[in-house]
Formats: structure tokens, sequence, C-alpha cells
């Protein structure tokens, strides 16, 4: 376990509010803002819910920069899906983890 000095950790919460054909229609482009994510380093993690409502993506950063990158998902910028961002203080990490979020 690695301690960490308050790193600036953000959860984004994927809501699908339209018809899972909507969202399928929408799925390469989201993989592709997915991909461009973790291109700059802000993306650590991403992945579905269980069951199939949503998303979950776990970024490194504060919660503007956050919200401002969340706002250009297509599952957003075409209404299919909502986000809410949650930021935490990250205090504790895996040791593998912690070089990520320094």
């Amino acid at each position: 376990m690695a301690r960490l000095d308050a790193a600036p950790v953000c959860v984004i919460t994927i809501t699908y509010v339209a018809p899972i054909e909507e969202i399928d229609a929408q799925l390469a482009a989201h993989v592709a803002w997915l991909e461009a994510g973790f291109e700059e380093g802000l993306l650590l993690l991403a992945g579905r819910q269980v069951p199939r409502t949503g998303g979950i993506v776990l970024c490194r950063g504060r919660r503007a920069e956050v919200e401002a990158f969340a706002a250009t998902d297509p599952f957003i910028t075409s209404g299919v899906a909502t986000a809410t961002v949650t930021e935490m203080a990250a205090s504790f990490a895996a040791d593998p983890l912690a070089p990520m979020l320094s």
C-alpha cells in the first residue's frame, strides 16, 4: 500500500436514459472518446455497469476538468445518457497504482 498526498481522482458515473439500441448506435463514438481520454492520460479505468445500465470511468484530475471532459462524451452529447462526476482526495493506493496518481 502506498500513501498519497490527497491525489485528485474522480469517478464518472454514466447512466443510460434511452433504449439500449440508441446506446449501441453511439457506442463506436463513445469508445473513440474513451480512447482519447486514455491517450491524454486522464482516464485510468472504464467499463460497463452490471447489469448494463450505464458505465463507470475512473479518472485522475479535479472535478471541473473531468466534468468538462465528461460533457464531450457522445453518450452525453446525443442525450442517451447522463453523467455524474464525484471527486475524491485519494490518500491510499495499491503500490502499482500509486505512480499513476502522483
